[in-house]
């Protein structure tokens, strides 16, 4: 498409929290006005700088391990999700646990189950490291072997090639993804795919809206935190779709200058974990630098909502002020 010369903004709708972050986010925020502070949080709740911040200032500690919990504590598992042995670890501990576990990426863990109970190999694709990754791995450790993109499936073996699956880290590129699907089978023509798209809807509804604004930018920004994957991933979608240029940042004031020198339209978009006071900022800035018109384009209305953990709404109940 031609680019306009008046200095635009193309604001991505979808964009910002998907129902499974809200929902973690939330689970703290209850947790801290039923209980009390602290409220123990293992791992960071969902990956965003802000939002971590935020939870700590209202009481929210969080750490890296159970061992750092106080027995007989509160304990809230992020959004990412956590291995069986991190729940039995809990338990050993008498820590009062609430698991606010995405239900998509659940979905994924018991996939993983049902796929080991039958004895295939699990190729599940995601990023080395990733805390998804390790939650899903925890579930049938032996049978699920980790594909780290195209790149890696030169390195996968397994047992029996007519009894393998593929499984995937929820936050991945989509157009990657199959990219990696496509690879593994070349090499094992039986592979079967789940019985569902891994891939979380949120995750594809922002990379779809990313597609279709990214070749109308000159620059693309996407608000969101370094080890959030979702929005690393809508960076590159955004230049692999046709925007000049693309670049991370968690507040307005990461913005370089230089970034929108002959810049005419940006877009702006911003990952699943990001609350949207911070793009808010981010229109102010641009805003103060000329970038006046913005138009909000929606691919897709989402209405997604899910309901928060078992164990906290047990106990709200049990608190008539927080029904």
């Amino acid at each position: 498409m031609e680019r306009m010369s008046a200095k635009r903004v193309l604001l991505a709708k979808p964009r910002g929290y998907c129902a499974g972050v809200d929902r973690a986010v939330e689970t703290v925020n209850q947790a801290l006005e039923l209980y009390g502070p602290p409220i123990y949080v293992r791992k960071q709740i969902v990956h965003n700088k802000h939002v971590v911040t935020t939870l700590e200032a209202a009481g929210a500690v969080f750490v890296e391990e159970n061992d750092e919990v106080p027995p007989g504590s509160i304990v809230i598992f992020s959004a990412h999700g956590v291995a069986p042995e991190v729940h039995e670890q809990a338990k050993k501990r008498d820590l009062r646990a609430i698991d606010a576990t995405c239900p998509l990426v659940t979905k994924v863990h018991s996939e993983a189950r049902r796929f080991a109970t039958q004895d295939y190999d699990i190729l599940l694709i995601g990023h080395d490291g990733h805390e998804e990754v390790i939650g899903t791995t925890g579930e049938a450790p032996a049978n699920i072997k980790l594909v780290d993109g195209p790149g890696d499936v030169d390195n996968v073996s397994v047992r029996d090639p007519n009894k393998v699956v593929w499984l995937s880290q929820t936050t991945l590129s989509v157009d990657e993804t199959m990219d990696t699907v496509d690879k593994l089978r070349e090499r094992f023509p039986g592979l079967q795919s789940p019985p569902s798209d891994d891939i979380c809807y949120a995750t594809q509804n922002r990379q779809q809206v990313v597609k279709e604004i990214a070749p109308e930018c000159d620059v693309m920004l996407v608000v969101g935190s370094t080890n959030s994957s979702n929005s690393v991933r809508l960076v590159e979608v955004a230049v692999q779709a046709g925007s000049r240029t693309g670049h991370l940042v968690d507040y307005p004031h990461e913005i370089q200058d230089a970034w929108l020198t002959d810049a005419a339209t940006v877009g702006v978009t911003s990952g699943a974990s990001v609350p949207d006071d911070l793009v808010s900022g981010v229109l102010e800035f641009l805003a103060e630098r000329g970038f006046t018109d913005v138009t909000e384009v929606e691919s897709v209305k989402e209405k997604l909502t899910f309901s928060l953990p078992r164990e906290l709404v047990r106990d709200m109940k049990k608190s008539p002020s927080l029904q």
